[in-house]
């Protein structure tokens, strides 16, 4: 199994799979924050099908968040707003500091946790636990270990190939994110089975 970084031929494989599971738990009325959104395929996809829900997409790297608005230019959607930058390990996210849309209600991160260091996850719940209100959801798509163990022989290679890239990458084990999520303040509310051995994987903000 050949797996991609965030964006590219990989986020139009799986939108489709993820809007069928995203769609429940869209809120009625609000923003949806989505963090690391690498060259803004799911951005463009969900503001057109989830409109007039604003979509907020938001990108560390300056040459994605370039190639979103090169992306965004052809379209007409008054409801998908210009990428922001956006470090989830900061202390504050530049949505506390200066938010003017309606009140973010979910945040979306799809295929990030593993392709980056465990401080980063450790920032997406604390920053998701600051910026949603109670019963605000945090929607997270990807590879997950399951007890300890991968859950396919395609998941441990890709584990593999993380690791040889960088020492801090790697498959995170889904007892230790719902580990970090309850410290941060939110509790797991689904796990969901998706193709080609990813989960979806629903909190909710419990403050």
């Amino acid at each position: 199994m050949t797996r991609k970084a965030r964006g590219g031929a990989a986020a139009d494989r799986n939108r489709d799979d993820i809007h069928t599971v995203l769609a429940e738990f869209i809120p009625d009325g609000g923003s949806i924050l989505e963090i690391a959104s690498g060259d803004g395929q799911h951005a463009a996809h969900f503001a057109t099908t989830f409109a007039p829900t604003v979509w907020q997409p938001s990108e560390r790297d300056p040459a994605r968040r370039e190639a979103m608005r090169a992306r965004f230019a052809k379209l007409d959607l008054p409801n998908l707003r210009d990428p922001i930058a956006l470090d989830v390990t900061a202390d504050r996210w530049p949505v506390e500091i200066d938010w003017s849309g309606a009140p973010i209600r979910m945040i979306y991160n799809v295929n990030m946790i593993h392709i980056a260091p465990w401080s980063a996850c450790l920032g997406l719940m604390a920053g998701a636990a600051r910026v949603l209100p109670a019963e605000g959801v945090l929607f997270l798509y990807g590879p997950f270990n399951r007890d300890g163990r991968f859950t396919s022989v395609g998941n441990k290679a890709f584990d593999i190939s993380l690791r040889a890239r960088n020492s801090e990458w790697g498959l995170r084990d889904l007892s230790d994110v719902c580990e970090a999520s309850s410290t941060a303040g939110l509790a797991l509310d689904r796990v969901i089975e998706m193709p080609v051995n990813n989960l979806s994987v629903v909190f909710r903000v419990t403050k």
